[in-house]
């Protein structure tokens, strides 16, 4: 049995997140029966990381296995023609049976834009948080930076999560401003539920002047996500990159 590696970028503003919901218009159920199609298999995927309703993605990397023999070079060309405009189908190889996209993953890229100006865009508004006051980003990459190494992040996970371990290692934290936009990005082995928009949200309040920089620390100390700011909106995420 072949096990095929595929990388998809979507616009998820259509889509209750990746993962599988029964009745409801998700980017697993889309890519199931898109390939299910292909093959004349029963198919399930395996995703490296499950984003939320209207989170984005450039790099959502997943795996399935199959006993069918259409080349690999034909598997994009195949499925693209078939999915969503939303949907597509970047690249696609054959991997060794114990790979799996999740677990064999080293880490994920998430990227978050804002747009900081006072006035909204007809352009990008699907896919940024547009925030209307200056935002002091040299604060908020400062206090970004006690997020790196390896701790427990329960203050920043969103409610609902079943995982019992919290402690994920962050490699890489920044945030710097282009022009009008405000972005943020954050590298980690894996991430909690809602993690990466939960730290936005905080890290907005900061750059907002709502909170001293000082505080993030003490909230990752707190294991407290009441001490957290809002979670900021899922339209400005985007997973970027996952590696192996």
């Amino acid at each position: 049995m072949r096990n095929v590696k595929v990388v998809v970028e979507y616009d998820g503003a259509d889509y209750f997140g990746f993962q599988y919901q029964p009745g409801a218009p998700t980017i697993q159920g889309e890519l199931e029966r898109v390939l299910e199609k292909i093959v004349k298999e029963r198919i399930t995927i395996y995703g490296a990381g499950r984003t939320d309703t209207g989170v984005h993605a450039a790099g959502q990397v997943f795996n399935f296995r199959t006993d069918c023999g259409i080349p690999i070079d034909r598997v994009c060309i195949a499925m693209n023609t078939l999915l969503p405009r939303g949907i597509a189908a970047v690249e696609a190889c054959e991997v060794e049976n114990d790979f799996h996209a999740r677990h064999s993953a080293r880490s994920r890229l998430y990227r978050y834009d804002i747009l900081n100006r006072d006035t909204r865009s007809a352009l990008t508004g699907r896919y940024c948080w547009h925030v209307r006051r200056p935002l002091d980003v040299e604060s908020m990459d400062r206090s970004a930076q006690c997020l790196l190494g390896e701790h427990d992040f329960s203050a920043f996970e969103g409610a609902g999560s079943e995982t019992r371990n919290k402690v994920r290692n962050m490699m890489f934290v920044d945030v710097k401003r282009c022009g009008e936009q405000v972005i943020i990005e954050l590298r980690a082995n894996a991430f909690l539920r809602s993690m990466v928009r939960n730290i936005v949200g905080t890290l907005v309040e900061v750059g907002l002047g709502k909170r001293p920089a000082s505080q993030v620390e003490e909230i990752l100390r707190s294991r407290d996500r009441c001490a957290a700011g809002k979670i900021a909106p899922p339209q400005g995420l985007c997973l970027v990159e996952v590696e192996y």
